[in-house]
């Protein structure tokens, strides 16, 4: 198969000298800031992000929540820009994600959490954007210009400030060194072949994808790059809800994907692929090298929960290969463009 030349795959396939740059930079202003977050009061955090973003701000809420303890909220932003709600914001730490940091949506509540005495950091590609302006702590992404409306290399490289933030928070040396060898994983994962997917997918009318835990943001961006690029009906939903409802659209042939990387929801998801199998569906189990009824590979990193971040490199290489397949253009989706202001 001939290498594609869209900007959505060219980009894709940069995320590692993106993410190598980044971790260049600011290694002072992450300490600062993990410092700053030590001597902090609050117990709880809020998001704010909209689209891929969110999908990170899920994984930053993860890491947040799983080694810090503390509630991570996912904040319905109308409840400032339209409810005018009387949130009480002090002692909160709020964070908000953007590749272009420009959205009112977004940059309203960082500016209402902050006069209100909460912490704001802003994770954001454009260092000069209202985002930027409007936060307390601006750690600059450093991906460069994102020229393709669906994000790839931006959606990496917040997965990884994020990463950072909560090494530096917690302020423990081997995330700090697991996250230093992101880039060389990153390289080898836009390598690994999915091709299997793109035969699989190629024709297909509907997906589900799946994962759990820290796996199911990647399955919620995995879904919504499959609605934008391949214009392919997808839905996103955890391991642990598929039979509660979602089970009743399984047929013979119905395509899920499966995101079964490293840690304690992995065993489960195996197994459901199996179940799935014997339901007729035509699974696309993506998992590690060890385990052997994988139909996708997954890359790993220097630990589990940093998996995800080298999960959807792989992925995004084969998604760039999808949409061309299926006769689009990745870099122009129907109806899209690079920048969404909401308010």
């Amino acid at each position: 198969m001939s290498v594609p030349h869209s900007l959505m795959y060219q980009e894709a396939l940069s995320a590692g000298d993106c993410v190598a740059r980044q971790l260049a930079q600011d290694t002072e202003r992450y300490a600062q800031l993990g410092a700053a977050l030590r001597a902090a009061s609050f117990h709880s955090a809020v998001t704010v992000a909209r689209g891929s973003s969110d999908h990170a701000s899920s994984y930053l809420a993860y890491l947040i929540m799983a080694r810090m303890g503390r509630l991570v909220t996912s904040l319905p932003m109308s409840l400032v820009t339209l409810y005018k709600s009387p949130l009480v914001t002090r002692d909160t730490l709020a964070i908000a994600i953007s590749q272009s940091g420009q959205s009112p949506d977004v940059v309203e509540p960082i500016q209402y959490f902050r006069a209100g005495g909460a912490t704001t950091v802003a994770l954001v590609n454009d260092a000069a954007s209202p985002l930027a302006r409007a936060a307390e702590w601006t750690m600059p992404l450093h991906a460069g210009q994102e020229k393709s409306v669906a994000a790839t290399k931006s959606f990496i490289a917040s997965l990884v400030a994020g990463a950072r933030l909560v090494a530096h928070w917690q302020d423990d040396r081997q995330l700090q060194d697991g996250i230093a060898a992101l880039p060389d994983t990153l390289r080898a994962a836009s390598t690994l072949d999915w091709s299997p997917a793109i035969e699989a997918l190629a024709p297909a009318r509907n997906i589900m994808v799946v994962g759990r835990g820290i796996s199911f943001p990647v399955a919620l961006e995995a879904a919504l790059k499959f609605k934008e690029t391949s214009a392919l009906q997808a839905e996103a939903f955890s391991g642990a809800e598929i039979k509660h409802g979602p089970m009743a659209l399984i047929e013979d042939g119905y395509p899920l994907l499966i995101f079964a990387t490293r840690g304690p929801a992995q065993a489960g998801l195996v197994a459901l692929a199996e179940e799935m199998r014997g339901r007729g569906a035509r699974v696309l189990l993506a998992a590690p090298e060890d385990v052997a009824s994988r139909d996708l590979t997954l890359p790993v990193a220097a630990l589990p929960e940093l998996d995800p971040i080298a999960a959807i490199q792989a992925f995004y290489m084969m998604a760039a290969r999808l949409s061309e397949a299926r006769g689009l253009d990745p870099d122009q989706p129907r109806h899209l463009s690079k920048v969404t202001k909401t308010n």
